[in-house]
């Protein structure tokens, strides 16, 4: 399964990832949404910035999934995980709302030739799109 992840440019994570600062994508909402269960180790994903060309690929090296979480628990996770999530403490305040997370361990993460992708029927505010084959969501 192929998986892109669409990033937030201001916060500078792409960078992080290719540097190998962050090596945990995580995802964090209300209700149940992809990637939540819906992802697993031998996955790729591909990054890009909003409103940029993808540009670097990663192998999912293993997922985790956490639901119904307190605030308690997302303390916790966030005392274990925010470093390689590359989530300063004074931004961690943000992610007391949330019930669900998926945190993704990457491996093999490389650069690749930019390319585009058509959002069409995803969303034009998705951040996270799941397909059989990347190809099939690329722009020609």
């Amino acid at each position: 399964m192929d998986h892109l992840a669409i990033l937030d440019k201001k916060r500078k994570l792409l960078p992080k990832i290719i540097s190998g600062e962050k090596t945990i994508e995580s995802r964090w909402y209300k209700t149940r949404r992809t990637p939540y269960n819906n992802i697993k180790a031998g996955d790729i994903i591909y990054f890009k910035d909003s409103g940029e060309f993808v540009t670097v690929k990663a192998v999912v090296d293993k997922a985790l999934f956490f639901a119904d979480l307190t605030e308690h628990k997302i303390r916790e996770i966030l005392k274990r995980y925010a470093k390689d999530i590359a989530i300063s403490p004074d931004y961690s305040e943000k992610y007391l709302k949330y019930k669900y997370i998926t945190l993704i361990f990457l491996k093999n993460i490389e650069e690749i030739k930019p390319f585009d992708i058509d959002k069409t029927g995803f969303g034009n505010a998705c951040a996270w799109m799941t397909v059989d084959d990347v190809g099939k969501i690329k722009n020609t």
